[in-house]
């Protein structure tokens, strides 16, 4: 038996608001520098500006890897393409159901007190993403993901009863 293992590249669009703030960070740092040079106190403002550019505006632009490998998910986010940051780790042991976002099969999941989803999607496009619940030591996590047919037939050959297509 050979092994499976897969990598998936999803890339989500910046927002507007985070491609603005991305480029005034610097501006407005310039802006500040300049200005403290006749009024002082505000270099402490350019400072937080400057920091700003440094540590913030690197994570608005991030991307997800999928690394499955032999019934393991492993989802790292990739902020900037340059610091990569494991985000979680699932077994499919630990599945409790795959499905399809729009599938009523996730209602009792999703209504559930509790229950929060985290996004791994690039938001594009709805019909080719996935909701996976794990049921984990401290308790259930669901997560939106955006899987090729590969891994979901493995999936399904590993657990066939916990897949859900429709």
């Amino acid at each position: 038996m050979s092994d499976m293992y897969r990598e998936i590249l999803v890339k989500p669009d910046m927002s507007a608001g985070k491609k603005i703030l991305k480029g005034l960070f610097p501006v407005m740092t310039g802006v500040c520098v300049v200005a403290g040079l006749l009024f002082w106190p505000l270099l402490i403002l350019a400072l937080a500006f400057f920091l700003l550019t440094m540590f913030v505006a690197p994570r608005f632009d991030v991307e997800y890897e999928y690394l499955y490998v032999n019934g393991e998910l492993d989802i790292d986010a990739i902020y900037s393409k340059q610091k990569r940051k494991r985000v979680c780790s699932h077994d499919v042991e630990h599945l409790e159901i795959l499905a399809p976002q729009k599938s009523h099969a996730l209602d009792s999941y999703m209504n559930s007190k509790g229950a929060k989803l985290t996004d791994y999607t690039s938001g594009k496009a709805p019909e080719k993403s996935y909701i996976m619940v794990f049921n984990e030591d401290k308790g259930q996590e669901l997560l939106a993901v955006e899987l090729d047919d590969v891994i979901i037939s493995d999936i399904r050959r590993i657990a066939p009863r916990k897949v859900n297509l429709y």
